[in-house]
């Protein structure tokens, strides 16, 4: 049996657009016994979008065997990687991604084998119970293996990925060999593939066909047999960016820029400059008599135009100030008015 090196080979795709969330969609009923759910995921076209693989339920290659779920996870560099899924006697490490129906993020709670029959655990996964009688209820485990993902993030690791790490478990489990999907699995991908508006550039993250009971063999048989999905609750439409990747240079730019809107603002901002300088207090002081030292320095030029032209520009300085004497003489007048009013104001006192 290949190993898991082997499987995530085949799949080894690294990339720098952040995978789109995690679609809501109701799990169509398992159509047979001895089938296994595996959950709906995106993968990538190789030349520049993702595109939506439908969960089905698949025949397990032998009895005994679980399916561990691919997922994404953040890299070096800056980049996506894919981990592919593969089967094997016990479910491994994918990347504590809540992909729902028994695969809550850490292990798998939809069921487990009694002999060569496997049973349901209907408090997660829809059976058909008139083609399958072995099911039961177990609400513990999907407590214990469930993390709880609200944001739908379909990948691990990174600045806004799922933070989970392999148990001492899970990272032994890996070094041992593995099975690679079923061709009906394979398959099925591909049909997806074909599918365009299976690609999140056309459905913006909520495929219209979001899973089927069985892996389909035609674009046709899956647009015909799917279940539509629906967005996660206050997710937002997906756009294809490098959002993980973005996150550090945008926490450096307001750095960068910081200094620049400082010097943009510090002219309009006295208040901030006076703080900024403590020392620049008596400055003030002497920048309040530098405005007095202005205001004469502006008497000045009016001293200096009379000097050159003392004959004719004697008489207009007397005219100047007869003007202002008489409207002194006016103001006055006016200022008999308010006289006026503070006696009515003492007599209503009085009163």
């Amino acid at each position: 049996m290949p190993g898991i090196a082997l499987a995530q080979i085949s799949i080894g795709i690294s990339i720098n657009i952040e995978p789109p969330a995690l679609p809501v969609y109701v799990q169509p009923p398992c159509p047979q016994p001895n089938f296994m759910w595996t959950p709906g995921y995106w993968a990538w076209d190789g030349v520049g979008d993702y595109y939506w693989v439908p969960g089905t339920w698949v025949e397990a290659p032998q009895p005994g065997f679980l399916w561990t779920p691919g997922y994404w996870g953040w890299g070096d560099g800056g980049v996506y990687v894919f981990h592919g899924g593969y089967w094997g006697s016990q479910v491994g490490f994918y990347g504590g991604v809540n992909y729902g129906f028994g695969y809550g993020g850490g292990g798998f709670a939809g069921g487990e084998w009694r002999g060569g029959s496997f049973a349901y655990n209907t408090a997660v996964v829809s059976v058909n119970t008139t083609v399958i009688r072995t099911t039961y209820v177990n609400t513990t485990i999907v407590n214990q293996t469930t993390i709880i993902n609200n944001t739908h993030t379909s990948f691990n690791g990174g600045p806004s990925g799922v933070a989970a790490k392999p148990t001492a478990q899970q990272a032994a489990f890996a070094s041992q060999p593995h099975t690679p999907p079923t061709a009906a699995q394979t398959q099925h991908e591909n049909v997806a593939k074909q599918d365009k508006s299976n690609f999140a550039s056309a459905n913006h993250g909520v495929p219209a066909h979001a899973a089927v009971a069985r892996p389909a063999t035609s674009v046709g048989e899956l647009q015909h047999n799917a279940v539509t999905a629906k967005a996660a609750p206050g997710a937002k439409p997906y756009v294809a960016r490098p959002a993980a990747a973005a996150k550090p240079a945008e926490a450096a730019r307001p750095e960068n820029k910081a200094p620049a809107p400082a010097a943009h603002t510090t002219p309009n901002k006295p208040a901030p400059a006076a703080h900024a300088q403590p020392a620049a207090k008596p400055a003030p002081a002497k920048t309040e008599s530098a405005p007095r030292s202005e205001q004469p320095a502006a008497m000045k030029p009016a001293a200096k135009e009379p000097g050159p032209a003392m004959k004719a520009a004697a008489p207009k300085p007397a005219e100047k100030p007869a003007a202002p004497a008489a409207k002194p003489a006016a103001k006055p007048a006016p200022a008999a008015k308010p006289a006026a009013k503070p006696a009515p104001k003492e007599a209503e006192h009085h009163l």
